[in-house]
Order: C-alpha cells, then sequence, then structure tokens
C-alpha cells in the first residue's frame, strides 16, 4: 500500500526563477502528512480532544530536479523510524514529477506534543493505529 498525493503547482509557489521556491517542497510535505492524518480519522477535533498535536524537530529536503508551473506532482509518504511507544518518529516523502522523475526528497522527525503541558508524549491508541498502518519504508527501524 502507498500513500501518496497529489498537488497542483499555483503561481505563488513559484520564485523569481520561474521554478518552485524551496519552502513550497516544505508545505507539500506537511499537506501530505496532515492529509494522512485526516484520511485516517485523526481530525483536529480529534487532536483537541486528546489535546494532542505533532511538532517538528527537523525537516531537511534534497532538491533533485526543479519543478516549474505545469509540472504534474505527487507526494509520497512513508514511516521511516518510531520509537517503541510512537511518541518520536520520522517520517520520508519523495516528490515525484511528470509521474516519474523524481524532484526531492524530505525527511522529517517528528513527535507527538501535549498541547496543554507543552511537552513531548506518548500518542493514544487512536494515532498509534493510525501511524501503525502508514508504508514503511526500506530501511525502517524503532528508535
Amino acid at each position: 500500500m502507498e500513500y501518496i498525493k497529489q498537488v497542483e503547482i499555483r503561481w505563488s509557489d513559484l520564485d523569481p526563477n520561474y521554478h518552485l521556491r524551496h519552502s513550497a517542497y516544505y508545505d507539500f510535505g506537511a499537506y501530505c502528512r496532515i492529509c494522512f492524518l485526516y484520511d485516517n480519522g485523526i481530525t483536529d477535533e480529534v487532536m483537541k480532544h486528546y489535546e494532542i498535536g505533532p511538532i517538528l524537530f527537523r525537516e531537511e529536503c534534497l532538491f533533485k530536479r526543479e519543478i516549474i508551473f505545469g509540472d504534474k506532482v505527487s507526494i509520497s509518504l512513508q514511516l521511516k523510524s518510531v520509537s517503541a511507544d510512537f511518541r518520536k518518529f520520522s517520517m520520508y516523502h519523495e516528490i515525484i514529477k511528470n509521474n516519474n522523475e523524481l524532484a526531492a526528497q524530505l525527511t522529517i522527525d517528528a513527535a507527538w506534543m501535549n498541547t496543554k503541558l507543552r511537552r513531548v508524549i506518548v500518542p493514544p491508541e487512536i494515532i498509534i493505529n493510525s501511524l501503525d498502518v502508514l508504508p514503511k519504508t526500506e530501511d525502517f527501524k524503532f528508535l
């Protein structure tokens, strides 16, 4: 099973060189991750109920090919690593243009934070179950 989202390149996504601005890659990754959560029942209502939200520790993008207006772009999502209690995790995205060309690789390190206590916590079962069904990278590992 793969998790892939399609995105359209908007004029506002471009920089003065007429290609995708660097920060748009990060926006696309965030969009894909949030769509995955919503598609698996982790809506903002659920996160508010459990007083929990995802936080980033690190976000890194390796740019391989430029993306220009009119390119067809898809973003995949895989789980790269997770702590035994699912409190901390890493995710990996491939950004593909025109169905077959690797444009970028995006990796994030993240955790679940209690929004009231402002500290990293073990997520509730509904989130653990959601992350557990996410496709894994070939080099997936437990932290």
